[in-house]
């Protein structure tokens, strides 16, 4: 949305204008919300002057030390607690520190260190690569440890499906969480037979 912003700022935000970019399915009015904390429209969704001036800064150092500047009066209790250690802490000070600030849950302290921490990256400084969440220790069960294969079986020569883990460290009740996505490229002219080798296939490599 920023990004839309810095290109071509409406006199005008609403969440229909999200929408109509496509952003944030069913969510549009989370981004208006964050737009109108940072202040670059105001309650009415109207552009502000000093939003403006800010999304109009074309060279990017400058853009960055703008939007920093808006970044850290939007969230002056944070600063004021931490100051420009602020800008490095990692995603699970920065719940805590939303969820004793504001008294949410843990999905929406969750939620608020995620956009934190994406201002803080249009800010021109770096987050963390990962969550800094706990590592497995030795002895967890085999199932985390397991690698999944690249390749699976595939039932005809045109048919391929093959496995790109996407290994998300999360927290789920205390424990690590896998999250696999699978692609299948099925031939135009498979048979129902096909499909269902295919996906046999896959139910006896993953489910294991």
């Amino acid at each position: 949305m920023i990004g839309f912003l810095r290109k071509n700022f409406p006199a005008t935000v609403s969440s229909d204008t999200v929408k109509k970019l496509g952003l944030a399915p069913k969510n549009e009015s989370y981004v208006i919300n964050v737009l109108q904390h940072l202040g670059l429209i105001d309650e009415e969704g109207k552009r502000t002057e000093k939003g403006h001036g800010v999304m109009t800064t074309h060279d990017e150092a400058e853009f960055e030390k703008a939007f920093s500047d808006l970044t850290r009066a939007a969230y002056a209790d944070l600063f004021d607690l931490r100051g420009d250690d602020a800008w490095a802490m990692d995603r699970n000070s920065l719940i805590s520190f939303f969820r004793s600030a504001d008294k949410t849950s843990d999905i929406i302290g969750q939620r608020q260190a995620g956009v934190f921490m994406a201002l803080r990256d249009l800010s021109g400084y770096k987050s963390e690569s990962q969550p800094n969440g706990p590592k497995p220790k030795s002895g967890s069960s085999p199932r985390s440890k397991t690698k999944a294969k690249p390749v699976l079986q595939a039932a005809s020569p045109n048919a391929t499906s093959e496995l790109k883990p996407a290994i998300v460290p999360s927290r789920e009740k205390g424990e690590m969480a896998l999250t696999v996505r699978i692609e299948i490229n099925l031939p135009a002219e498979g048979t129902q037979a096909t499909y269902d080798a295919i996906f046999k296939s896959i139910r006896a490599n993953l489910f294991p």
